[in-house]
């Protein structure tokens, strides 16, 4: 019996203790396509941003095209303008803590900069409201000294705080849509890919 390309191949174990080299080969294939789909993947799941205005004057989708398009505008580079893009596309599924889902997802595939400025936005970005809730505004400031602490208050200051505005021209998705193509098609850091070697 001819062996059908199209048909996904399976592993032969039911439990880990049981796989094999072939089992890990065969997982490792099928895990290809499935990789280069993930930009996709991730640009459906920012759309879902859209429509969710939670009192806000734009919605989330267009707070997250305007922090792009900001920093785009002010030559930012490829990985930091995706960055921006997608820092708060953990809202949907991390409303308590949504910074965290987002630099997860970026972890892999961006600087140690954009990550930990991804990953720490949501404190920063609180120096500008906190204090109307009650918070320490100035939250932040456990951070002060550390080597991307103005990375990431300049991200919040320039292109996060300043993204509400419902009369700006924000540049459509597609226009991103490469950038996020390229950006997540090397993997630079994961516990899943061998080191390089010099």
């Amino acid at each position: 019996m001819a062996h059908d390309d199209a048909a996904p191949r399976h592993a032969s174990f039911t439990s880990m203790v049981e796989g094999t080299a072939q089992d890990w080969k065969v997982i490792s294939e099928e895990m290809k396509p499935f990789q280069r789909d993930l930009p996709n993947r991730i640009l459906t799941h920012l759309k879902l941003l859209q429509g969710d205005y939670g009192g806000y004057s734009v919605d989330r989708f267009e707070h997250s095209l305007q922090t792009a398009t900001r920093a785009h505008r002010d030559g930012r580079d490829e990985e930091y303008v995706v960055c921006a893009l997608l820092h708060d596309i953990g809202d949907t599924l991390g409303s308590a803590n949504h910074a965290d889902v987002a630099a997860a997802i970026l972890k892999p595939y961006v600087s140690e900069a954009n990550h930990w400025m991804i990953e720490n936005h949501g404190i920063f970005q609180g120096y500008y409201f906190f204090h109307y809730l009650g918070l320490d505004r100035d939250m932040r400031d456990r951070f002060r000294g550390h080597p991307h602490f103005e990375h990431c208050a300049q991200f919040c200051h320039l292109y996060d705080q300043s993204a509400f505005d419902p009369d700006y021209e924000s540049l459509p998705l597609e226009v991103f849509e490469p950038m996020v193509h390229r950006v997540f098609a090397q993997v630079k850091t994961s516990i899943y890919r061998k080191p390089q070697t010099a």
